[in-house]
């Protein structure tokens, strides 16, 4: 048995990394598309299972998939990631002394046994200047992250506080994957 994570995040890989696990990294690379008029548990969920099943169609049965998506959600809509520094500045700027919503979606998959979930946490974000906003951007941090920013890096430093699991705004709640991966037979500890 394998272990393959489907997907290019550094992030992701770190964390799993730091879990001491063994495995091997083959990210899926068809597009992400939302569904319509869906809310953030159904967009994370969708977009985490069709990660694993492009994944899965390569892989063998005996292997182990893990697939995960994240969003920033912000007043019933979706924050992605920014298509450029402008985009990156309007999501800061409606982030700016507010909180949001980060959903991840978990979806593991062995042979034809597979597990999904999906993880709320709520962020609040300080005040940001626009001085703020433009270093932050200057960094380049913002512009592969969902809402334009990564609380592990320059980002923390906007973050007054986090209601739920850390990791989940890293990208991949650990508790809710170890548990996941516990009932396929995968020992953390």
């Amino acid at each position: 048995m394998g272990i393959i994570l489907a997907s290019g995040s550094p992030r992701r890989r770190e964390l799993l990394e730091m879990l001491g696990l063994e495995f091997e990294v083959h990210p899926a690379v068809g597009g992400e598309h939302p569904p319509e008029h869906a809310g953030p548990e159904e967009i994370v969920l969708s977009l985490a299972g069709a990660k694993a099943a492009e994944v899965a169609e390569h892989s063998g049965a005996e292997n182990v998939i893990i697939a995960a998506d994240t969003i920033v959600w912000l007043d019933g809509g979706l924050l992605g990631k920014p298509h450029d520094e402008a985009d990156a500045a309007r999501m800061l700027g409606l982030l700016s002394g507010r909180e949001h919503e980060v959903w991840t979606g978990v979806c593991v998959l062995r042979g034809a046994e597979a597990l999904a979930g999906a993880e709320q946490t709520f962020v609040k974000f300080r005040e940001l200047t626009p001085e703020d906003i433009s270093a932050y951007i200057a960094t380049g941090e913002p512009m592969d992250k969902a809402g334009a920013y990564g609380a592990q890096g320059y980002a923390s430093l906007f973050v007054e506080g986090i209601r739920g699991d850390f990791f989940n705004v890293m990208g991949l709640p650990l508790c809710r994957l170890g548990k996941m991966l516990g009932k396929l037979g995968v020992k953390l500890l």
